[in-house]
């Protein structure tokens, strides 16, 4: 492994940092009152090593609390499809994902998964992200690889004639479905970032690619609408994705929106893709996905809220 995954120790150590900055109060942080008074934000951004910032910018649009209610089954889809290592860019780091589980848990989840289905070897694939989730002492990363853990669903919301597939049976059964994409380039879509990772939670993904790709995202995602999207940004893979090697650039930020589109706007405005500095409108699910009101692409006139730690 490129980065060193915490181990219980380490992990302690990690939540005892984080209560020093913590508070009892719903959003979890001690944020500035200038932020509190100005409200919930649709987009909350933050600065900081990957499991700090993720429970950082979840604590500015209210913290976990505010998306999982005790009792709760949660699903939480990270981007671990390859078998490649962290500074690849490629994957969601672990800590981003532990922190997630973590922040599910305080909450009073009664179950919690982190699901993806793979493209690699699944051992290979899920491996670190296993490892960081250890701590929890229970079997919370899986991939879903085989044909009976899916369940054939009627895609109700379905614009484009891709009007059915095979989706995760945990992910059709939970309460919670949060997305936790990595932030990087994609060679058909220009990128991969929430609507496009939904992908990773049905069988066939084939289909989509021949019945027209971005459409197909959209209605996805018109069907599997996440509570909370987490953007990992702490490596923004911006060319040759999803597979890479490619750029990476080092960012250190975690984009965290109730509105799938309005954090993927986000991630386009703020990083190069394929060389490139794009304007949300060009990257073509996101401007559909818009237009069918699913969520927002105009970032700049929403709510947008940063915190370093």
């Amino acid at each position: 492994m490129d980065n060193k995954i915490l181990n219980r120790r380490d992990f302690l150590k990690l939540q005892l940092k984080a209560a020093a900055w913590m508070t009892v109060g719903a959003s979890g942080l001690l944020i500035p009152k200038s932020l509190i008074a100005a409200g919930t934000p649709d987009l909350g951004i933050a600065k900081g090593s990957p499991g700090a910032a993720t429970r950082a910018a979840v604590g500015l649009l209210g913290g976990m609390k505010a998306f999982v209610k005790p009792g709760n089954k949660v699903v939480i889809k990270p981007n671990i499809s390859f078998a490649n290592g962290l500074k690849m860019g490629t994957t969601t780091h672990p800590e981003v994902v532990m922190e997630l589980v973590s922040m599910c848990k305080e909450a009073g989840a009664s179950k919690v998964q982190v699901l993806d289905h793979t493209l690699n070897n699944a051992k290979a694939c899920i491996k670190e992200t296993k490892a960081a989730c250890a701590v929890f002492n229970e079997d919370i990363v899986k991939a879903i690889n085989d044909g009976q853990f899916y369940q054939q669903t009627k895609l109700s919301d379905s614009w484009f004639g891709f009007n059915e597939t095979d989706i995760i049976k945990d992910v059709l059964a939970a309460d919670v479905l949060i997305a936790a994409p990595v932030a990087k380039h994609h060679h058909a879509s220009d990128v991969s970032l929430s609507m496009k990772g939904m992908m990773g939670l049905i069988y066939d993904r084939m289909v989509m690619h021949q019945t027209g790709l971005n459409k197909a995202i959209v209605t996805l995602a018109a069907f599997l609408r996440p509570k909370l999207v987490v953007i990992d940004a702490s490596r923004v893979l911006s060319t040759n994705g999803p597979r890479g090697p490619g750029k990476v650039l080092p960012m250190n930020m975690v984009i965290a929106s109730r509105d799938m589109v309005a954090a993927d706007a986000q991630a386009v405005k703020m990083f190069e893709w394929g060389g490139k500095r794009k304007n949300p409108k060009q990257v073509k699910h996101i401007r559909l996905a818009h237009e069918q009101g699913l969520g927002r692409m105009d970032v700049e006139n929403l709510n947008v809220k940063r915190v370093e730690v």
